[in-house]
């Protein structure tokens, strides 16, 4: 075989291989900046989410408080159907599952409360609705 071949075979076998050694340097580098924005992105969407969600918690408690200190006040204020509707409601948002976050049940549940909270109100001959909800929710229940 011809020396200058062999020294051209070895020298692209180098630079193949310097090549792959600063691939997979990069290739370490960049996964572990991955991992580390990962997570603070993860939080700041869990934080997020979290918000909204006792946000919206809040709001339909803060609506059954009411309802039930104006029926300690006149007892005889609601039906006997919204009075259990209510306590329908009080139910669903108090076994809302908030301290575990990877319950696979969150989203039905929180749907539950927000179709049992619009039954109330439309029993009331009322028009609440949670502000903060979003744009799409608001559309399905205009179209109601």
């Amino acid at each position: 075989m011809d020396p200058k071949s062999n020294i051209l075979n070895d020298f692209l076998e180098d630079s193949v291989l310097l090549d792959e050694s600063q691939y997979q340097e990069g290739f370490k580098d960049g996964y572990k900046d991955g991992l580390v924005s990962g997570k603070e992105e993860g939080r700041e969407v869990g934080l997020n989410t979290g918000f909204q969600v006792g946000e919206e918690l809040g709001f339909y408690q803060g609506c059954v408080d009411v309802w039930n200190s104006a029926m300690q006040i006149d007892p005889d204020a609601f039906t006997s159907r919204v009075r259990k509707n209510i306590a329908q409601l009080k139910t669903l948002i108090d076994s809302f599952p908030l301290l575990e976050p990877e319950n696979e049940n969150v989203q039905e549940m929180m749907d539950s409360i927000r179709l049992k909270f619009r039954v109330v109100c439309a029993n009331l001959r009322v028009k609440l609705e949670y502000e903060g909800q979003p744009s799409s929710l608001n559309k399905d229940s205009e179209d109601m």
